[in-house]
């Protein structure tokens, strides 16, 4: 980090050459980091997550490959560091960083939990990719949750509460709207899925605590929190759907701070075009609305992604920090991906833009900040310099060393199960199931008259042999035997009849 509150990204290219910097003040005006596989995003985004870190500001990474998870462990003096380093006349020494591993699923990180409640109808309807009927059908499901004081904190009373509207359809439609069955089903069948997916792991309790995201190591350090994600993208939507979750759970819960000196948390969304692909308008206007207040909670978004077209230009027009990388136009659409590219910059007339993002080298981008009141730099060709923490991933025992060390050990790495929606649920048919079982376990027509005529067998001493029959044990036998028939039928009536009061 630089005296004057920057980040250093690297030196440019042209004459004269100069250091690039993002500056602080602005770290909460979000950005981007584009370009084709291979061509040096990943240790962009370490550069940047190792400036902000040094700088005292928490980081949220998803890694998708592993090879983020290198910035915990110091750094190698490989050739191309020594190489890049005197290219630039920059001073590299290796270092380490602080890290919090996460794993939704628990294996590579502590367990990372919400409860449904928290994520909310919009987001699990997207997750769970209903139609509108179906969705229809799940805003009435958490309303009927909330208004019965039924917490849904886990899948099981997810589907605890989706059967009781469904038993109780009938009753509920004339109250809020019209509850289908088969939407309830299909509900379920697609819940099904998501459990296969190994989503039952991710929804339940303890829930994250953010303040545990944002914390600072002794040093004053700012803590790298990373999602291990190479699992979690063979299920996408439930990745696009987590990441979405967290920023919205920062957005309401973060209170308002203005601009700042530094940010409070950099968030970067990795795989980005996940979030935008197949989503509702509804979802893209909240996403949209998120990330343009955001900034004044003090948090900075950004994007990562290989194509800037990946972005809806409603959110590409809010990133304010962008490190282009090359691109390849052999197709129609990366041609116009390089050109839609090329548009967002503030241009140089020392180069062509569009031409520079074909010619760029491995590590090599086009980089324009904010400065000043807050405007964009004009675009310039910059190497990027190489990062002081490992660039690569950790070992598996050196990644348990770090879990080891955490700070939130044992906080999340043991399930609670408390009582939610199911249990509820349950005591309440057991309850209702109660009576019947009682007048059940009284016995039938026999068991009374047997009670009023004092009837029962008889033991009669010696040789243990059976007294005559009482009388309400003989009336009992013959119903038993002859319910259908007329003489059967009267001595019950005329019996009845008398116990009741009622008429012969």
């Amino acid at each position: 980090m630089a005296d004057d509150g920057s980040i250093y990204i690297g030196r440019t290219t042209g004459d004269p050459a100069q250091d690039e910097a993002l500056y602080l003040k602005f770290g909460n005006r979000h950005g981007l980091i584009t370009g084709a596989t291979g061509t040096g995003k990943t240790v962009s985004l370490q550069v940047l997550a190792e400036g902000f870190s040094n700088a005292g500001v928490p980081v949220f990474a998803a890694d998708i490959k592993g090879d983020l998870s290198g910035v915990a462990a110091m750094g190698e003096q490989k050739d191309w560091v020594t190489k890049r380093s005197a290219e630039i006349g920059y001073a590299w020494r290796a270092d380490a960083f602080p890290v919090t591993f996460w794993d939704l699923f628990g294996e590579q990180g502590h367990p990372v939990r919400a409860t449904i409640t928290e994520m909310g109808p919009l987001l699990m309807a997207r997750l769970l990719d209903l139609n509108d009927v179906q969705e229809g059908v799940l805003n009435i499901a958490f309303r009927i949750a909330d208004e019965e004081h039924l917490p849904v904190i886990d899948l099981k009373d997810l589907r605890a509460i989706l059967a009781y509207i469904a038993e109780n359809a009938a009753k509920l439609t004339t109250t809020y709207g019209n509850i289908s069955v088969q939407s309830v089903g299909a509900i379920q069948r697609t819940l099904l899925v998501l459990e296969n997916q190994g989503a039952t792991k991710f929804f339940g309790e303890p829930a994250l605590d953010l303040a545990d995201m944002m914390k600072v190591d002794r040093d004053g350090r700012g803590m790298i929190n990373i999602l291990a994600a190479d699992k979690l993208m063979a299920n996408p939507r439930l990745y696009a759907t987590f990441l979405l979750w967290l920023v919205s759970e920062l957005f309401e819960k973060l209170p308002e701070v203005g601009d700042l000196d530094k940010p409070k948390l950099v968030f970067f969304f990795d795989e980005a075009h996940l979030l935008f692909n197949d989503a509702p308008k509804s979802l893209l206007t909240a996403v949209e609305q998120v990330v343009r207040l955001i900034r004044s909670k003090g948090v900075g978004i950004y994007f990562v992604s290989q194509n800037p077209l990946d972005v809806p230009d409603t959110v590409l027009g809010q990133l304010g920090n962008r490190l282009q990388h090359a691109l390849r136009a052999f197709t129609p659409r990366d041609q116009k991906a390089v050109q839609t590219a090329a548009q967002t910059f503030r241009q140089n007339p020392k180069f062509s833009t569009a031409e520079a993002i074909t010619q760029l080298a491995v590590g090599e981008a086009l980089v324009s900040v904010l400065e000043g009141k807050g405007t964009p730099t004009m675009v310039e060709r910059t190497l990027v310099h190489p990062p002081a923490g490992r660039v690569g991933p950790l070992k598996p025992e050196e990644r348990r060393d770090v879990m080891a060390r955490s700070v939130v050990r044992g906080k999340y790495d043991t399930e609670i199960d408390n009582e939610s929606a199911y249990e509820l649920l349950q005591k309440r048919r057991q309850l209702a199931e109660q009576p019947a079982k009682e007048a059940s376990a009284s016995g039938g027509i026999g068991d009374v008259l047997g009670s009023i005529f004092g009837g029962g067998s008889s033991s009669s001493g010696k040789g243990g042999g059976k007294g005559r029959m009482g009388m309400g044990e003989l009336v009992a036998r013959r119903v038993a035997s002859s319910a259908a028939t007329q003489i059967s039928n009267a001595i019950v009536r005329g019996v009845l009849g008398s116990i009741l009061g009622g008429k012969r």
